[in-house]
């Protein structure tokens, strides 16, 4: 396996009911070849829709990076008498190439067309996961002949909702499979997976509503089939012993509007925040560094909903995210470090003031129509953070906001001529509704400003294989400042895990005049990508 066109092995979500369990069954592709002509350019549902067609993930896999399906003959890899299909001459060849989609199906035993009708546990999933992916492996060994290392073999996971739970169940529960299938698995992609678990209400999914393993979503349920203890409550820990944090993606809707499942109540007891299932803040993992410090694993938002012609996994965004994620070349973690911030100069002194700050971001790659990622105050999206966190001085960590992380391609370069990869982010700190008392101050208030506002380029030229130094040319510009020119050079700092840190002053045009204001950087993670 001398590329990265590793096999896509694709984990769908949870179909409740028999019926969703059978319309599961008689899908070949789970949802994965389910594609849309429609998006929301605007948070207001009554608005028309933009066009935009995306022909789904598997349609464009095949035709952007010439994967191939494993289906033969009608029949699936793991059918007894399945034999792959011939070459281009027409001559009988062996297993299947590594640039191959696996569709999971692990529904089909729950469905009445090809099984009993009846839900099985996730852990039973996790371990026929595990199953699929040392057959893969050995279908793969049989394509590549003498030249294959089954110690080299590996593979993605890519999964939508509880189809996530499955492939964490699969790597953190050692009882759950074959530790030869987990160290096969090379990265992790997730569309909107509930890796916190799912709230109704406010509440979390009970622990006894058994009936169609309802309760995979409830956190004490969570605990158990994933073998990891609660932090705080939450179950959105990925321990580092489990799976490296680097190689897990999480892609997060923030489109509540849209999700139509439950005839729209589904959306209404996920309330603000949600995609319309999943809670923003449940759709993310953290893990904890060699340095014993938490770090977030990488994460991007859309605003997109569950699923639906609107959903997260049929779309561009989602898309772009996910290539990126496997065959890109450059990563970028962004974060906002706050030095400080004051406050109106006429709010009453020594009154207990506290306020809520909202850290918005668009970060697009050059030439693009669309956002690798969106996190907006009206989407519900933002990255928050309160005066009183900003300003403990026995808190410091608090004033490190992760926002978001984005891969950068060489492929997508507009002009393949061009030596350096390019992107825009757009960085926001709304004026915060400042509470004096525990009380709304209304003096001074001005909906929808800005406490800063400005678009950053960052370009980047990494090193040329025949430079002995291996250095990163990076360059930024704010608009405000430069004309939207990436101009102005930056030198590294080198950090203790390989990647390159930059630091990028606030713009002194896109901040507010006086105060109340924010002061702080950017802080850029940069590091080579395969």
């Amino acid at each position: 396996m001398s590329s990265n066109r590793y096999p896509i092995i694709y984990v769908r979500g949870y179909a409740m009911t028999e019926a969703e369990r059978d319309d599961t069954a008689a899908d070949p592709f789970c949802g994965f070849n389910v594609g849309s002509t429609v998006y929301r350019a605007t948070v207001k549902k009554n608005a028309p829709a933009q066009k935009f067609v995306f022909e789904s993930p598997v349609v464009r896999l095949l035709a952007d990076y010439q994967y191939q399906s494993v289906y033969q003959n009608g029949l699936d890899i793991l059918d007894d008498d399945w034999k792959p299909s011939p070459d281009e001459t027409g001559k009988d060849v062996n297993g299947i190439a590594a640039a191959s989609i696996v569709i999971y199906r692990y529904y089909d035993s729950g469905s009445e067309l090809l099984g009993d009708g009846k839900s099985r546990d996730v852990k039973v999933y996790a371990q026929g996961l595990g199953k699929l992916i040392l057959r893969v492996r050995d279908l793969v060994a049989l394509r590549e002949g003498s030249a294959f290392s089954a110690a080299d073999f590996r593979c993605y996971l890519v999964a939508h909702s509880m189809g996530g739970l499955v492939v964490r169940a699969f790597l953190q529960n050692p009882a759950l499979g074959d530790a030869a299938a987990r160290a096969c698995v090379d990265k992790v992609f997730t569309y909107a997976t509930p890796h916190n678990g799912i709230d109704m209400g406010g509440v979390n999914v009970p622990a006894w509503l058994t009936a169609n393993e309802m309760n995979t979503f409830n956190r004490e349920r969570m605990s158990e089939f994933l073998d990891t203890a609660p932090v705080d409550g939450r179950m959105d820990y990925l321990p580092a012993a489990a799976f490296p944090a680097d190689r897990f993606f999480c892609m997060v809707g923030s489109n509540r509007g849209d999700y139509e499942a439950a005839k729209g109540l589904s959306r209404m007891f996920a309330g603000h925040g949600s995609d319309g299932l999943v809670r923003i803040e449940n759709a993310s993992l953290w893990s904890i560094d060699d340095a014993k410090r938490s770090k977030p694993v990488a994460t991007a938002y859309a605003f997109r909903s569950h699923s639906g012609y609107f959903g997260i996994v049929n779309s561009e965004e989602a898309y772009q995210n996910l290539v990126r994620f496997l065959f890109g070349d450059v990563r970028v973690d962004l974060w906002f470090e706050v030095d400080g911030v004051t406050l109106p100069p006429d709010l009453p002194k020594d009154a207990d003031v506290d306020a809520l700050y909202q850290v918005e971001l668009l970060a697009a790659p050059r030439g693009k129509r669309w956002y690798l990622s969106r996190r907006v105050a009206e989407e519900d999206s933002p990255a928050c953070r309160t005066h009183k966190e900003l300003t403990d001085p026995e808190r410091p960590e608090r004033r490190s906001i992760y926002l978001s992380t984005v891969f950068l391609a060489n492929k997508a370069r507009v002009k393949q001529d061009r030596p350096t990869l390019a992107y825009a982010m757009t960085l926001g700190v709304r004026v915060p509704d400042y509470q004096v008392n525990k009380k709304f101050w209304l003096d001074g208030h001005y909906e929808g400003s800005s406490l800063f506002r400005d678009t950053l380029v960052i370009e980047i030229a990494p090193p040329r294989a025949d430079d002995p130094a291996q250095n990163w040319n990076v360059k930024y510009g704010w608009q405000t400042d430069t004309a939207g020119q990436a101009s102005l050079p930056m030198s590294p700092k080198q950090l203790a895990d390989g990647k390159l840190q930059f630091i990028v002053p606030l713009s002194s045009l896109g901040a507010a005049p006086a105060a109340p204001g924010i002061s702080g950087k950017v802080r850029l993670e940069v590091s080579a990508w395969s």
